[in-house]
């Protein structure tokens, strides 16, 4: 019996081991207690976590762990290739200074129903420093233990060397025309760094920020005069979508438009409207943050140790539009574009609705409902509806193959926002 034991052990940890390796590339949360975990540029709301080799950017990697007690906890940061895997380069040969440090930044909330210790990492930084450009992927672990994952963030070092131009409009296409917007741009390359355009470019396209749906895997239309065409009309097409849905905490004392009620028992817990499905809804324009959110609290003097978690309760009818036996989530930003578990909804069967209560630390959320589709993806568009007019954002990011070590640099970077009329 004893052996048994040993050997179960033994292969929980291979597959807590091989988990750990197999979705560590993502942006993704391991810790049940890790909340509020944000990655921009410091004095920016740029969402996108990409700075310049050797220039003077500085990323604030932020984050909350529920609780009264401090952790020790360290990070590092690995190099991968445009595919986020891990590459075969020693830590040595991307990183200045060393290869992994303690986080030693944190403060303990104040004056909060809920407890919690908030963290604060800033890269680059003296002790670590990236050395060449590409994919990074952050991994915040404790004890010493890196298959101890609390969560992990990509960053992007760009070596800029090439000329984007580009636009997003609404789909050429007949058959997608009212519902998907299509990007369309050009990449002009240095011949000196690119000797095979057809074979070491790669080329990425997201729609607000998101990797679950990113286009990868393009080969440009035409070269010509070192100059890449991305022209398509049926390869880079993406769901126009809907604008999102949204609440306001920031002010607990007040009521933004979309929360019905609130109650303070051992915390505080904020009812949003009931929400109805939107796919079969006409479009209708409003501005969005385009599924982002803004943690702030305009009670308080600090918002990251003074802002309180309240726990958000969601509402969605399931008369209208919301296929049987449907798995619902609430979709965005604070979720990683993920269908995670914890956002995953309830079935109040006597109510006829989906219900889920989650802490939310205050600030301004957008949000969606999506439905797991068969092939186990997030899909909106049956619940928010999918229109050609919506105000979205995308991103180009160009990699090509370093010539002298073989690893995929990033090379360029082009934000475009659609033109919709």
């Amino acid at each position: 019996m004893q052996k048994i034991k040993y050997l179960l052990l033994i292969l929980f940890v291979q597959v807590k081991f091989v988990q750990a390796q197999v979705t560590a590339n993502e942006n993704a949360i391991y810790d049940e207690n890790v909340n509020s975990v944000q990655f921009t540029k410091t004095n920016s709301e740029d969402r996108y976590p990409i700075i310049l080799l050797n220039g003077s950017d500085v990323l604030k990697l932020s984050f909350d762990k529920l609780g009264a007690n401090s952790e020790n906890l360290q990070y590092t940061i690995i190099h991968c290739n445009a595919a986020w895997e891990q590459t075969k380069l020693n830590q040595n040969e991307y990183l200045s200074g060393m290869t992994f440090d303690n986080i030693t930044d944190f403060k303990f909330s104040t004056n909060t129903f809920v407890r919690y210790v908030h963290y604060n990492v800033f890269v680059p930084n003296e002790n670590m420093k990236p050395r060449i450009a590409g994919n990074y992927l952050v991994k915040v672990f404790r004890n010493f233990d890196e298959n101890d994952l609390l969560f992990t963030r990509r960053m992007m070092v760009l070596n800029n060397s090439t000329e984007i131009e580009g636009f997003a409009r609404p789909a050429t296409l007949a058959e997608s025309r009212f519902s998907k917007q299509e990007v369309q741009f050009t990449v002009a390359i240095n011949p000196s760094q690119v000797i095979n355009p057809l074979q070491d470019v790669k080329v990425v396209i997201m729609q607000n920020s998101r990797w679950d749906n990113a286009i990868t895997g393009l080969q440009p239309l035409f070269v010509s005069n070192n100059k890449l065409d991305y022209s398509y009309l049926d390869k880079t097409l993406f769901n126009g979508g809907n604008e999102f849905r949204w609440f306001d905490t920031r002010n607990l004392r007040l009521f933004s438009p979309n929360v019905r009620s609130k109650r303070v028992d051992s915390v505080v817990h904020v009812m949003l409207n009931y929400d109805e499905s939107r796919g079969a809804n006409q479009y209708f324009q409003y501005a969005d943050y385009n599924g982002k959110r803004i943690i702030f609290n305009k009670e308080g003097n600090n918002p990251d140790i003074d802002g309180d978690y309240t726990y958000v309760q969601f509402f969605l009818s399931a008369a209208l539009g919301v296929p049987p036996d449907a798995e619902v989530y609430v979709f965005g930003e604070f979720t990683d574009w993920r269908l995670a578990p914890n956002y995953k909804m309830y079935y109040n069967k006597s109510r006829q609705r989906y219900d889920l209560e989650v802490p939310l630390k205050q600030g301004r959320y957008e949000y969606c409902y999506a439905i797991k589709n068969e092939a186990g993806k997030p899909d909106e568009t049956q619940l928010e509806g999918n229109h050609f007019q919506t105000e979205n954002e995308y991103m180009v990011l160009v990699y090509t193959r370093n010539l002298l070590y073989g690893y995929d640099e990033l090379i360029g970077s082009k934000k475009i926002v659609v033109n919709a009329p």
